[in-house]
């Protein structure tokens, strides 16, 4: 499900978008649909060989404009293999509470995002979160657990000391929190557990019809249990450029 409001944050043919720590590849594949040209850029070789595959499909089935382009870049956050001003916008979704030098990954977006261009982060939300790591210990020690928990007050501050104008933010995805509230709760990775599992296909059928009265509730509840925060930005066009 995409958490991104294309809005606020437009992308189109000409523009050279990366998705930093692209995971599964969602806000990726739905650049390329706009027909951008989108890098799809992680440390995991398994997740991009899936993100290739599945761009390479796009193209076949003519899902993309035939003038945009799709490639998958491998490396580190905190070092990337990319020149100042690359790109005309950045999007780093759900990456920032993983990594320990957070504040390293936010100047290396600052740096390779051109100036005047437009990055979107998103972190989980602060009550959420908060509820789910008192569920459980697992969700936040495992191996590739998050290691910390933002208030948006706290992200934008850092992401601000980097040099980034702030602009508007949004709560996204309040029907997935009580799922997470669940999972911790009977065990991370009991996936079989009855109520996971109705609240698994629950969601599954939200996001394949989208009824009016799922999307409405969501809307109205995403301000109090959104599971994600969203926070758009923009880099300085030049030093006296203060938004």
């Amino acid at each position: 499900m995409i958490t991104i409001d294309f809005t606020l944050f437009p992308v189109g043919p000409g523009h050279r978008v990366l998705d930093l720590g692209c995971g599964g590849g969602r806000h990726a594949f739905e650049v390329y649909r706009r027909g951008a040209d989108v890098v799809a850029f992680d440390q995991n070789a398994e997740d991009l060989a899936a993100v290739s595959a599945m761009f390479a499909a796009m193209r076949a089935e003519g899902e993309a404009p035939a003038e945009a382009t799709a490639e998958t870049v491998r490396g580190d956050a905190l070092a990337m293999p990319f020149d100042d001003n690359t790109f005309d916008r950045v999007i780093a979704a759900e990456i920032m509470e993983h990594i320990p030098h957070d504040t390293t990954a936010m100047a290396e977006m600052y740096r390779v995002l051109r100036p005047g261009g437009i990055a979107v982060v998103t972190v989980p939300s602060w009550f959420p979160e908060r509820i789910c790591w008192a569920l459980s210990e697992e969700y936040h020690t495992v191996e590739g657990g998050h290691i910390r928990i933002y208030t948006r007050a706290e992200l934008e501050a850092k992401l601000k000391a980097t040099g980034f104008i702030i602009g508007p933010h949004h709560h996204a995805h309040a029907l997935h929190s009580p799922y997470w509230w669940l999972k911790c709760a009977v065990g991370t990775t009991n996936d079989s557990h009855p109520l996971v599992r109705a609240y698994h296909n629950l969601l599954v059928w939200d996001m394949l019809k989208a009824p009016r009265i799922t999307r409405v509730t969501e809307r109205l509840l995403n301000p109090l249990i959104g599971k994600s925060v969203v926070v758009y930005l923009r880099k300085p066009r030049n030093d006296g450029d203060t938004g």
